[in-house]
């Protein structure tokens, strides 16, 4: 079992400390619901049947969207499982819970709201992916049913020994780790039948996660479908007259570009087709999962909320994976359902992010949000009541050694405008108008008729950091392997520098 000592971490700008004790207040008045929660991994934002997507194949995500609520701005603080995944657990932006790759696990003193639920006499489960930290998969603070594997764990088991661990206890994997985390969160479930005790439950996907390992059943269903990309920019050679960032333009030949994606000599729409297989288990999953509610005829009390950690470029900016801080890394699907609460087909389009998961499940559980957490409740959102929201949510990466491709970068994302500032680089930063540049495109940072609002981003984005105790950037030790390699035959010369930022004359004459 991890031993956690809570004690205060304080952090710059007016935010509340995280406490040394969890102490649960509840609201007065509120009655208490079950909630589900279900994770999954590196799920675009658009592959949802009912969106549209060409291969995307989700009846049963369709089915909870029109049942429920589609919250279409679904962002999240840092794309990146391990960082999302203490995001929502914590309610708190990156720089707070220090959380910043993939290697290491929470610190100490930080709070996973189920610690809340636990104190205030409710019972909660976790199954799946932790992530935290891949050397332990041992029951974290919070939980009282646990389920979960090392690191990134595995589709198919690797040999006959491997095991997973169940409450404490090392068990052989028995088959394809989508639909075996679903038994055991329906095993959960099925113990909740005769409780009178308010539940959570927290069912965190390794799918869709690549390498992408669908089920069988699903393995070449999608071979004959057909999918239209992201059309290319221009090759690296060429002059960057679209002031486009270099550092973009050199990772399309790297693990993370579409011109050696991953290392492999596969096409970005043949590891598409993986990521929609490997998704119809996750859509299967809910699906389950909505049965047994039905079963137990909770239903249409319980809120059941669905959501990806992060989003996956297939293409877009000559990308592949997430990280960077364009729509379709940041961007998340999103949907949420309970008859009691919402109406069918309501569409949430305030910008909800993954810190507003602990406030909002805590509140549907009759509990405040801790003055500590950075997220706010979107319940009232899913009722459609007007409230005062966000206008500007905000977006940080830092530098992985382990992948040196992509930068560390802050981001502003607002209704219409994205700034996007690349940290310790030479290069171009970025302005984009979403509203006529969905795809982001045509990069207008140095474009004089929109200097105001670069410069209103730029100092607003800068506000932010230092309001919530950004201002200083957490380093880790080295870690794991790197993916630092470039294909000799895809072009691995350097890319050209941002028009922008080249003269044809010397600005200066120093000696008269």
């Amino acid at each position: 079992m991890f031993l956690v000592l809570l004690c205060p971490l304080f952090v710059l700008g007016d935010v509340s400390p995280i406490p040394q004790e969890v102490v649960p207040e509840h609201i007065q008045g509120a009655k208490p619901r079950n909630v589900v929660f279900i994770l999954a991994d590196d799920h675009r934002y658009d592959a949802m049947g009912f969106l549209g997507h060409p291969l995307a194949i989700t009846p049963n995500l369709d089915k909870l969207a029109s049942s429920g609520a589609y919250l279409k701005n679904a962002l999240v603080t840092t794309s990146l499982c391990s960082p999302s995944r203490a995001s929502i657990l914590t309610g708190l932006y990156t720089f707070r819970h220090k959380v910043i790759d993939n290697q290491r696990p929470v610190p100490d003193g930080m709070i996973f709201f189920p610690q809340y639920l636990q104190q205030a006499g409710y019972t909660t489960a976790f199954v799946g992916k932790w992530h935290m930290g891949g050397e332990s998969d041992e029951p974290r603070p919070g939980f009282d049913y646990w389920v979960s594997f090392k690191g990134q764990g595995y589709y198919i088991p690797p040999d006959s020994n491997y095991t997973i661990n169940v409450n404490g206890n090392r068990v052989k994997q028995d088959g394809h780790n989508t639909p075996l985390m679903t038994r055991y969160a329906i095993q959960f479930l099925e113990q909740q039948r005769t409780s009178n005790k308010p539940f959570f439950l927290y069912l965190s996907h390794k799918a869709v996660h690549a390498e992408f390992i669908p089920e069988e059943k699903y393995r070449g269903t999608l071979a004959n479908r057909s999918v239209s990309l992201s059309r290319r920019v221009e090759p690296p050679d060429r002059a960057n007259v679209k002031n486009l960032p270099r550092w973009r333009l050199d990772q399309r030949n790297s693990w993370h570009g579409a011109d050696f994606p991953l290392h492999s000599a596969d096409s970005i729409e043949s590891l598409y087709r993986g990521s929609c297989e490997t998704l119809r288990s996750v859509d299967d999953s809910v699906g389950s999962v909505m049965t047994q509610l039905e079963s137990m005829g909770i239903a249409d009390e319980t809120l059941v909320i669905y959501m990806g950690d992060n989003g996956f470029l297939f293409g877009e900016h000559d990308l592949i994976d997430k990280r960077v801080a364009y729509e379709a890394s940041i961007r998340v699907p999103m949907l949420a359902s309970c008859p009691e609460l919402i109406k069918p087909g309501t569409i949430v389009d305030q910008m909800v992010g993954n810190i507003d998961v602990a406030p909002t499940v805590m509140e549907a559980m009759g509990l405040k949000r801790p003055a500590h957490m950075d997220g706010q409740s979107f319940l009232p959102l899913l009722r459609q009541e007007p409230i005062p929201w966000r206008d500007y949510f905000l977006y940080v990466y830092y530098w992985e050694q382990n992948f040196p491709q992509t930068p560390t970068m802050f981001a502003l994302r607002g209704n219409r405008f994205k700034y996007i500032t690349y940290y310790g680089l030479w290069d171009a930063d970025e302005l984009f108008d979403l509203e006529n540049d969905p795809q982001e495109l045509h990069n207008l940072f140095f474009e004089p008729k929109h200097s105001s609002e670069k410069t209103a981003m730029q100092e607003r984005l800068y506000d932010m950091m230092e309001e919530l105790g950004g201002m200083q950037i957490p380093m880790n030790r080295p870690r794991g392997g790197q993916q630092n390699k470039r294909l000799r035959s895809r072009d691995a010369t350097s890319a050209a520098f941002p028009e922008a930022l080249i003269v044809d004359e010397p600005l200066r004459k120093i000696v008269n």
